[in-house]
């Protein structure tokens, strides 16, 4: 199952008629250019979550950051890191 899809299936999962009413998973694009993926996982299994903090800067066309704080997700990265930031968040659930 590639990333995608697996976040589609957690959203499925954890969506409980609550949850995606006032929480939720935003995705989107960033002007430099690149992606943003924020989960909110309050309300969830996964609300006291953790995890250290990924930082990778190999140069302006090759760069990441993912992190938890106050029960969110939060993941931005270059043009071609959309997959691997749901890979972090996909390696981060499954390991709790």
């Amino acid at each position: 199952m590639d990333q995608i899809e697996w976040l589609e299936k957690w959203y499925q999962q954890t969506c409980n008629g609550y949850w995606e009413n006032f929480y939720g998973i935003e995705i989107g694009t960033l002007d430099n250019p690149g992606w943003y993926i924020s989960v909110d996982l309050k309300e969830t299994q996964y609300e006291n979550l953790k995890m250290k903090e990924i930082l990778w800067e190999k140069g302006k066309d090759d760069w990441m950051r993912c992190e938890i704080s106050n029960g969110i997700f939060r993941g931005v990265g270059d043009s071609l890191k959309l997959r691997q930031i749901v890979q972090i968040f996909r390696n981060v659930v499954e390991s709790k």
